[in-house]
């Protein structure tokens, strides 16, 4: 019997069936727009080949006004359906499924040709959108039914209409983006005739075998959402209509809360979608932060949804189905929900990626192929830059050993994980565990790697990593003065009152482990209260009227840089936003511009600007250093002075606010060629 038996279940929809419960959800990668037709299908056909029931692509525009960027792509001439068809037809020769979805920005369309129930901007664009008069409302809905149909006829297995996110169709839904008076708004019944009408005349054009998933807001975390009565009221609509599928949107792009990223517990949102259980005959999925195999079964056997949707983690892992189903579940590379290289590319104008798997979206042009001559290959150091350079030379057949001077694997992964709302990393951690098992590397654990240790290897890869910086403050040698090194370890005690130096990645770290006792990704009924999420039964969009409720931080921190910037500017482009909020939640002080001029036992005492004003102590127990990194490059210029080639990555490399991302793709591209 299976482990997983709802989620590796089929799922009937009467003119076909889904061979399991899962649903690769729609991510825009950027790869429809390289017009590389071969490199999309890879894409798409090797999530196929991992087994997932069926995959919904990023999103396809439906007319030049509606994409979200100029020139994004769709489905307008014979030859975007001929391309299209390249990867239909290579996703249903690996036995997959694919359904397009259909993407109608409206406001938030990156272009000063943006239309909209209404000429109400949006926060996140800086264009006003076009009110649509009547003509212009039947032309949106007449190019939508026409890119289904056009799907169809590129072989697609069904379309998904956009209807959540707070794109076009959601505009319509809420009086914040409608303001009409005529049959397109005011009463609800009104606002909700545009999804209703463009499903029934999608279902009309393309025919009953055809799958016409909704994507429907279930919540939509902003200001004046929907209430759930309306939601229901909807969802009951759709389905008359002849959608055949219900699919879950959670909150606005706009919204205020985190709905994604790794601080977002697991499954946090699938309480919604189970209240809309039993109210439609149709299927149901659920989605957002559902992470690995146990989960999802998690969430189908407690009735939650009928199918659980899950994007990012095909990202990180393309036979995630068929690993759970083989009982390889600790094999599968997981999802860490960082967006650093999927949201912060695709928002970044950047082709997507994934920071845990930089073949994701790269199939073609990252090939891991046998080598042909086998060699002995030496990786100093185990965090992520050594642990993927190694897992990929070992793919490959060469026969590796990792050095580390440390008793475990992971490098600054170790400290990540310690960091509240950064628990995946500890999952990360285990599946490298796993893997280097796996492969049969040989490990040199606790052991400081010297050039005569490394006289045999064929190829030496140097992963050594970063040591802090010495911001060389004076008094900085004093008892209360600590390394982040020694807060994340967990070494040192720290006082009620501290002052961190540096506000990159690692500082923001450093306070948020220093301002919380209990993390709240660990407990949804906290977390809910400390973004102010409440259930849409009892308020509108699901914003709670009390707003958000945080628990006390557990000492009084102060962050400071001495860039005179906003904190926190370079942080992730998706994510940036949260930290601040976060830590402004927890009365986080933070003051930029300052020169640090000394340390003592008064606190830190700190200026401003070139001519040194404004001096002042902020009074701290204890100062943390988080003033950058330099790399640990002795032992690689050790080897290069005895005349020995040696491949120096990651932050031995370039010690840039511990870049995973770059470690990793820097690690498997560089064993990739050895």
């Amino acid at each position: 019997m299976t482990q997983y038996p709802n989620l590796l279940s089929p799922l009937d929809l009467g003119f076909t069936t889904l061979k399991n419960r899962v649903l690769m959800g729609s991510m825009h990668t950027g790869l429809e727009e390289t017009k590389d037709w071969n490199r999309v299908a890879e894409f798409y056909a090797e999530r196929a080949r991992g087994d997932v029931a069926l995959m919904v692509t990023g999103g396809m525009a439906p007319n030049a006004e509606g994409g979200v960027f100029p020139g994004a792509a769709g489905l307008y001439t014979d030859e975007d359906i001929a391309n299209h068809k390249i990867v239909t037809d290579r996703v249903h020769d690996a036995d997959g499924k694919i359904a397009m979805q259909i993407l109608h920005a409206g406001r938030y369309a990156y272009s000063p040709n943006c239309v909209a129930p209404s000429p109400v901007k949006s926060p996140i664009s800086p264009f006003p959108p076009k009110e649509l008069d009547e003509d212009g409302i039947e032309k949106q809905i007449s190019d939508i039914v026409t890119a289904a149909t056009r799907a169809k006829e590129a072989g697609y297995d069904g379309v998904e209409v956009m209807g959540s996110e707070g794109y076009f169709i959601n505009q319509f839904l809420v009086t914040h983006t409608n303001k009409r008076t005529d049959r397109w708004g005011g009463s609800y019944e009104n606002r909700m005739r545009l999804p209703v009408e463009t499903v029934r005349r999608v279902r009309e054009a393309v025919g009953t075998d055809f799958i016409v998933i909704y994507r429907l807001s279930m919540i939509d975390l902003v200001p004046n959402g929907s209430t759930w009565e309306e939601v229901l009221q909807l969802a009951k609509a759709i389905e008359d209509a002849g959608a055949t599928i219900l699919n879950t949107g959670i909150g606005w792009h706009e919204a205020r809360i985190p709905t994604i990223a790794t601080s977002v517990p697991r499954r946090a949102f699938t309480w919604v979608t189970k209240k809309l259980m039993g109210e439609v005959q149709i299927p149901i999925i659920t989605s957002n932060r559902i992470n690995m195999p146990e989960v999802a079964e998690g969430v189908l056997s407690d009735g939650c949804a009928d199918m659980v949707s899950m994007a990012r983690p095909f990202l990180a892992d393309a036979h995630f189905v068929a690993k759970a189903k083989a009982g390889k579940a600790a094999e599968i590379a997981p999802c860490i929900a960082c967006n650093q290289a999927c949201l912060d590319h695709t928002f970044s104008g950047k082709l997507s990626s994934c920071l845990v798997n930089p073949r994701a979206c790269h199939e073609t042009e990252l090939t891991i192929a046998a080598a042909d001559t086998t060699k002995k290959v030496a990786v100093v150091g185990a965090g992520p830059a050594g642990l993927s350079a190694a897992l990929t030379a070992a793919e490959r057949g060469h026969a590796v050993t990792i050095f580390d001077k440390s008793d475990e694997i992971g490098g600054q992964l170790n400290m990540a994980k310690q960091v509240p709302g950064k628990e995946e990393f500890w999952g990360l951690v285990d599946y490298y565990r796993t893997m280097v098992a796996k492969a049969g590397i040989t490990l040199q654990m606790g052991t400081t790697a010297t050039p005569e240790a490394l006289v045999d290897f064929n190829e030496i890869i140097i992963a050594t990593g970063v040591a802090p910086r010495d911001p060389a403050i004076p008094g900085q040698d004093g008892p209360n003065v600590l390394s982040y090194i020694d807060v994340l370890r967990g070494k040192a005690e720290v006082g009620k009152n501290v002052a961190v130096i540096g506000a990159g990645g690692i500082g923001f770290d450093v306070a948020e482990f220093l301002v919380t006792d209990e993390s709240p990704t660990e407990n949804l009924d906290e977390w809910l209260a400390e973004w102010g999420v409440g259930d849409p039964s009892q308020t509108r969009g699901g914003l709670r009227p009390e707003g958000a409720q945080p628990e006390a931080p557990v000492r009084q921190v102060t962050l400071l840089q001495r860039k005179s910037e906003k904190l926190g500017k370079r942080l992730g482009k998706t994510t940036g936003w949260i930290h601040r909020a976060g830590l402004q939640m927890k009365n986080v002080q933070m003051i930029g511009g300052v020169n640090y001029e000394k340390i003592d036992s008064d606190g830190l005492h700190i200026s401003h600007g070139e001519a040194r004003e404004n001096p002042k102590v902020i009074a701290a127990d204890t100062i943390v250093l988080c003033a950058g990194q330099v790399p640990q490059r002795s032992l690689a210029d050790a080897l290069i002075a005895l005349g020995r080639t040696v491949h120096v990555i990651g932050g031995a490399d370039v010690a840039a606010e511990l870049d995973a991302k770059r470690a990793i793709d820097q690690g498997t591209r560089l064993a990739a060629q050895l």
